[in-house]
């Protein structure tokens, strides 16, 4: 797996203006030449950022996503679908 890129990807939105904004209007298009598998191209452009935590991505660089609304997250999706990846992780123990 990527999880690097994802990271990368995440703290790309942060500091490159045009890519943010890549990811707002096309984020198909923004991440299509980036070293992504399928599933995590998928969970990323879905906006399934539990998955992609389950997956090892950083937690606080998911939430630069969540900082410029992109994919549309809000500050209640995030904490929603973070707890939900969360809750699945303890009952798989």
């Amino acid at each position: 797996m990527s999880v690097f890129a994802v990271n990368y990807l995440c703290r790309q939105t942060l500091r490159d203006h045009a890519f943010r904004e890549a990811m707002r209007t096309n984020p198909r298009a923004a991440v299509a030449g980036l070293p992504l598998s399928e599933q995590e191209r998928d969970a990323l452009i879905a906006g399934e950022v539990g998955e992609l935590y389950a997956m090892g991505v950083n937690s606080f660089l998911l939430g630069y996503l969540v900082r410029f609304e992109l994919l549309g997250l809000t500050l209640d999706s995030y904490r929603e679908k973070l707890l939900a990846a969360s809750r699945r992780n303890k009952t798989k123990s």
